[in-house]
């Protein structure tokens, strides 16, 4: 992975956990947070849609299944919060 990749990589990472934070939680987490919130939850997205034999397809359609993800991760997390 060459620099330019690793940055477009965190920055869609970063916009993905910020968008998920707003859809969760009304705010973003910050950029570190956002960005790790983005990857796990791409990755959570990624995972659960393969299970469920559903493809993605291109740039938009990797972004709305990581957006996917990080809210669930983030709908987990609160629950596990909660308990």
């Amino acid at each position: 992975m060459d620099i330019i990749s690793l940055i477009i990589f965190l920055v869609i990472g970063a916009l993905v956990g910020w968008l998920a934070g707003n859809i969760v939680k009304g705010k973003g987490f910050g950029l570190l947070g956002n960005i790790v919130v983005g990857v796990v939850g791409s990755v959570l997205g990624g995972f659960l849609f393969g299970l469920l034999g559903i493809t993605t397809g291109g740039l938009l359609g990797s972004i709305v299944m990581a957006i996917i993800g990080a809210v669930i991760l983030l709908y987990l997390i609160s629950l596990v919060k909660k308990g």
